[in-house]
C-alpha cells in the first residue's frame, strides 16, 4: 500500500515527496501525481511511482489513488475550482479505499472571512461528511509569499500591502512539507486538526524592517486600500481575479486571520520553525547566486 501526494509538479507537493525520502518511505511506496508528470520524471528516476491526476477528470484521479493507503491532497490553487476540484478527489479516494487523507487547509479556515478561507472550509465540511479517516493541516501563509518578492522590494525600496498592523504567522514551504510528512509516517494524528504557522509573527512593517536589516537598504511599508493593492498587482501582471483574491487576503491579515499562536508546527517538527531573518538571507544569498 503506497502514501499518494497530489500536486508534485508543484513546489510544496514536491517538497513532501522529497521529505518522505529523506524519512526512509521507500520510493517505490510513494506515489507522485500531477497533470504534467513530465515536471516530475526526476522523481520517477529515483524509483517514486509517478502517475498523471487532473482534478477535472474523475477518471484519473480514480486511477492515480488506486492502491493508495494515505493520500495527501494538496490544495489546489485555481480560484473559484478548488471545491469541486476536491470534492471529486475526495470521492476518488473515497471509492479506492483510502484510508487516511490528510489535507492542506489554511490558517483559522474555520473562522476567517477572507475568500480563500471560505473554498478551503468548503472542502473541510466535505472531508468530514466523506466518512474517511483525515487529519487537517491548517497551512499558514508561506515566507517564500514575501522573499520572492524580493527583486521587486529592492527596486522600488517599498513593502506594499493592505495589510494595516496585522501580524501574519508566515513560515517556509519546506517547514509545512517536513510536518505533513511527519504526519503521513508516524501515528496519533488521525481527527487532528493542525494550525500551522511560523513562531514568530511580523507586520509587513516589520517585514520591511527586516529586508532593511538584510540589506542595508532604507525599506519601507506602503500601506494601500485593497482596491489600489489589487491593481498595483494587476499592473505588475497578476490576472485581475487572483490580484483581488491576495488584497483580500491582506485584509484578512489585517483582521488577524493569518495569525495563530499554537505552536502546532515547531511542535510536530521538533524544532524551531524557520525564521523570516532566515527566510530572508537564503533569498539573498540565492539572488546573489543567480548574479
Amino acid at each position: 500500500m503506497s502514501t499518494v501526494v497530489t500536486g508534485a509538479t508543484g513546489h510544496l507537493g514536491r517538497l513532501v515527496v522529497e521529505a518522505l525520502l529523506r524519512r526512509g518511505v521507500r520510493p517505490s511506496e510513494i506515489v507522485a501525481t500531477g497533470r504534467d508528470t513530465e515536471k516530475i520524471k526526476d522523481l520517477a528516476d529515483l524509483g517514486v511511482v509517478v502517475r498523471r491526476a487532473d482534478f477535472a477528470d474523475s477518471a484519473s484521479l480514480g486511477a492515480a489513488f488506486a492502491g493508495a493507503r494515505k493520500l495527501l491532497l494538496v490544495s489546489t490553487t485555481t480560484v473559484g475550482e478548488r471545491v469541486a476540484n476536491h470534492r471529486r478527489a475526495l470521492e476518488a479516494a473515497r471509492a479506492a479505499g483510502v484510508s487516511e487523507v490528510v489535507y492542506t487547509s489554511m490558517s483559522n479556515a474555520d473562522s476567517a472571512t477572507m475568500t480563500l478561507a471560505k473554498e478551503h472550509r468548503a472542502t473541510e465540511r466535505h472531508l468530514r461528511d466523506s466518512g474517511v479517516p483525515f487529519v487537517i493541516l491548517r497551512n499558514g501563509w508561506y515566507l517564500e509569499n514575501y522573499t520572492e518578492q524580493l527583486a521587486s522590494v529592492l527596486e522600488h525600496r517599498t513593502v506594499a500591502g493592505s495589510a494595516g498592523e496585522g501580524r501574519v504567522s508566515a513560515a517556509s514551504r519546506a517547514d509545512y512539507a517536513e510536518a505533513a510528512a511527519i504526519v503521513l509516517t508516524t501515528e496519533g494524528h488521525l481527527g487532528s486538526v493542525y494550525e500551522l504557522g511560523g513562531d514568530k509573527a511580523f507586520s509587513l512593517t516589520e517585514l520591511a524592517a527586516a529586508y532593511s536589516d538584510a540589506t542595508g537598504h532604507d525599506i519601507t511599508y506602503a500601506g494601500l486600500p485593497a482596491t489600489g493593492f489589487a491593481e498595483l498587482l494587476t499592473g505588475a501582471g497578476l490576472p485581475r481575479e487572483f490580484a483581488e483574491v491576495l488584497a483580500d487576503a491582506d485584509l484578512g491579515l489585517a483582521r488577524g486571520e493569518l495569525f495563530t499562536d499554537s505552536g502546532d508546527l515547531s511542535r510536530l517538527l521538533g524544532r524551531p520553525t524557520t525564521s523570516l531573518a532566515e527566510a530572508i538571507s537564503s533569498a539573498l544569498a540565492a539572488r546573489r547566486t543567480a548574479h
